[in-house]
């Protein structure tokens, strides 16, 4: 289902020329020749700001033509404003100003969502627990509690702007079935339809934290970066207690200093993040939320990490002020269809297809994946499901791709090296010439 809003991309060239990047249009042609990315050796030279100026097309001055939107908050930020011993979480003060700053940005962004920690936080000092309990069934009991009087909290700020919120909660399980990761997608497009404002949170009640990697999303940096996908948003905006990206630890290096843009995430960009460290309360630091913004610029979201709870900070950086880091996407991840995201990001493989050296050739010519080329299956899948696609090498089984396959692994296990001409004869029935098409394969690596 589509939104009644068109949606637009947020990167755009820029017309500003005061910002850690030089303005292509003022270079000399030197300048152009050295033109460079941001990288290891540009965060070593850290007192020459130039050695670190990013040159690329994609910049905030188009952030005006953001149509969709999603505000991640984390439970630092909700903290924030009430750290003593003596106030309570959430910060009503924070909420009411961010209640403020939606409604302002309203009328220019008509699709806002919100991706919204702190549930446990909230709930654990409710259960007369001292600090944010480690305890699986303490963890839940917490979110049971602390999630309604988050929402709360939110319905009774943003009610005063004559707005209204709603609450999804969403396990990990949600979006890797691609039926339920469409209800999902048209249960947040509906409520954007009729402009309420989505709160989502994991579903930390049902959350099994030994079963992380399969049925939780991590912390909510991840989620927000999949929900961007799930709906195609323009820009991720992630408030965080720093305000942006440094080229060293800002509380131990007095020469560190706050990059405005960032063109790739490499790894030096990643290295900047080695030491940093979660508060008492949240469980995301800088690397996770760097590791989210990779995930939602693959996916064709732009990603800015600001500086929550200074005053007026979402709406400074709408404003085009220098808040924050800005991470602009990049020309050649705009045409990336929202399926591929979802098969190489969301889906978990429930099978493998075993194909041989010509088959993966072909997948890397942009072929489709044909019955021809496949050497047999591992484990159980039903037809529309995504499966590991590999490749044998001796006794070894090598995972090139993922894709949507459209045979069961029974069926494709009858079908295996014959030809596609054959399919309706072996089944008695074809879904088409190909096991996997090319537009539902990934290749990895």
């Amino acid at each position: 289902m589509e939104s009644k809003n068109s949606r637009k991309s947020c990167g755009a060239k820029s017309s500003q020329t005061n910002s850690t990047r030089t303005s292509s249009a003022q270079k000399s042609p030197a300048q152009t020749m050295h033109k460079q990315k941001i990288s290891t050796q540009a965060i070593s030279a850290q007192k020459d700001s130039t050695q670190a100026s990013l040159t690329q097309p994609n910049t905030r001055a188009n952030l005006t033509n953001c149509k969709t939107l999603i505000i991640k908050i984390g439970s630092s930020i909700l903290a924030s404003q009430d750290s003593s011993k003596n106030h309570s979480f959430p910060s009503a003060d924070f909420i009411s100003s961010l209640a403020s700053q939606i409604a302002h940005l309203k009328s220019k962004i008509p699709n806002i969502i919100i991706v919204s920690s702190g549930a446990v936080a909230c709930g654990f000092k409710q259960l007369g627990l001292k600090s944010r309990p480690k305890d699986i069934v303490d963890k839940q009991a917490s979110a049971a509690i602390g999630q309604a009087r988050l929402m709360w909290e939110y319905q009774q700020a943003f009610s005063k702007h004559s707005l209204q919120v709603a609450q999804i909660l969403l396990t990990k399980d949600d979006l890797t079935s691609r039926k339920r990761f469409t209800h999902a997608h048209s249960c947040i497009m509906r409520l954007l339809h009729f402009g309420i404002i989505p709160i989502i949170n994991e579903n930390d009640t049902i959350l099994v934290d030994e079963l992380k990697y399969i049925e939780t999303f991590g912390d909510n940096d991840n989620l927000a970066a999949l929900v961007a996908g799930t709906i195609s948003a323009d820009l991720l905006l992630i408030l965080s207690d720093v305000d942006g990206l440094y080229s060293a630890n800002p509380a131990t290096n007095p020469d560190a200093r706050k990059i405005d843009e960032v063109e790739d995430i490499d790894e030096g960009v990643l290295a900047l993040t080695q030491s940093d460290d979660t508060n008492l309360v949240g469980t995301g630091g800088m690397s996770s939320k760097l590791l989210a913004t990779k995930k939602a610029l693959n996916m064709g979201c732009a990603v800015a990490i600001i500086k929550g709870n200074e005053e007026q900070s979402i709406t400074r950086f709408f404003g085009l002020e220098k808040v924050g880091t800005y991470f602009a996407l990049p020309k050649e991840i705009l045409a990336r269809k929202k399926k591929r995201f979802w098969i190489e990001s969301v889906a978990i493989p429930q099978g493998k297809i075993i194909i041989d050296l010509g088959a993966s050739q072909a997948l890397r010519r942009n072929k489709s994946l044909l019955p021809k080329g496949i050497l047999g299956v591992v484990g159980e899948f039903r037809s529309d499901e995504v499966v590991s696609i590999c490749l044998q090498e001796g006794e070894r089984l090598l995972e090139i791709a993922r894709g949507q396959s459209k045979y069961s692994a029974t069926e494709v296990a009858k079908i295996a090296r014959c030809d596609s001409r054959q399919i309706e004869g072996i089944l008695g029935k074809s879904r088409g010439d190909e096991v996997v098409h090319i537009d539902e394969i990934v290749l990895l690596g």
